[in-house]
């Protein structure tokens, strides 16, 4: 998650950690397991995930605090942590590159089988070479907006999307997505509510809803155990065959990149 630090902090500072400062002096530099600062963090509800060597002598680690990915760092008397965002002096942030490679990328790997097994309606030919997973509710503006930009890719075959359809936003955006998955034609009730949007979107039968409206809410639940709390939220490979997740519309760039190339 990108941070925002302030603009008066110069480039040739060492590398700036944006953050809180923990003072915590301890014992003993090293405890049994994570040093006794680190376990600081964890007392006050921090999961860590994994650790990297860091600049200057000090030890990173990578975790989740309240529900945020989170970086600190260890000085290098074993003595202190720094919770916060590390830049080097070119820019790099190093601490959102080790959050990527500890956190997101294990998490989305492992995500991408629990989506593989969800209930989802395929949209685009099944022998596309690019599958995209997004959630989707049916009433969400910006999930129509994002079909919409994914359409030339969709009908040229080169992209299946799979909808995995929730019911978030509206009091009938549950049985309206119910609706589509009880369909006996799933992908055309899809494109008939796509069709339709504008105007409503498909209309609720209310005679099929509780067929499939237990599916609806475990693709709720999957969505919540993935953090994810707006849609679309969209997982895909990049060009290094990782699994990425990008959240909203995507703006033209992001979209070539997770649609595999350029607008057919």
């Amino acid at each position: 998650m990108p941070i925002r630090l302030p603009a008066n902090i110069s480039s040739r500072q060492i590398p700036v950690v944006a953050g809180a400062l923990l003072t915590l002096a301890t014992a003993g530099a090293f405890a049994e397991g994570y040093p006794k600062a680190v376990q600081q963090l964890e007392d006050r509800g921090a999961e860590i995930v994994g650790e990297f060597d860091a600049p200057g002598g000090m030890k990173g680690y990578v975790g989740e605090m309240q529900g945020r990915p989170m970086s600190a760092f260890l000085t290098a008397d074993g003595k202190h942590v720094i919770i916060g965002t590390l830049l080097a002096e070119d820019g790099t942030n190093i601490s959102q590159e080790q959050v990527e490679k500890l956190l997101m990328e294990p998490r989305f790997a492992e995500a991408w089988s629990k989506l593989e097994d969800s209930d989802w309606v395929g949209d685009g030919s099944d022998e596309a070479e690019v599958v995209l997973y997004t959630f989707t509710d049916p009433n969400c503006p910006y999930c129509y907006r994002f079909r919409e930009m994914a359409d030339p890719w969709i009908e040229s075959g080169k992209v299946q999307l799979r909808h995995i359809l929730v019911g978030i936003l509206k009091e009938d955006s549950a049985p309206k997505a119910a609706t589509i998955l009880a369909a006996d034609d799933p992908e055309s009730a899809l494109r008939q509510h796509h069709e339709n949007y504008e105007d409503g979107g498909i209309e609720v039968d209310r005679s099929v809803v509780s067929q499939t409206y237990n599916d609806v809410m475990a693709n709720g639940e999957l969505m919540s155990s993935l953090g994810l709390q707006a849609t679309p939220s969209t997982f895909y490979r990049n060009a290094e065959g990782k699994i990425a997740m990008k959240p909203g519309v995507p703006n033209p760039k992001d979209l070539e990149t997770m649609m595999g190339g350029p607008r057919p």
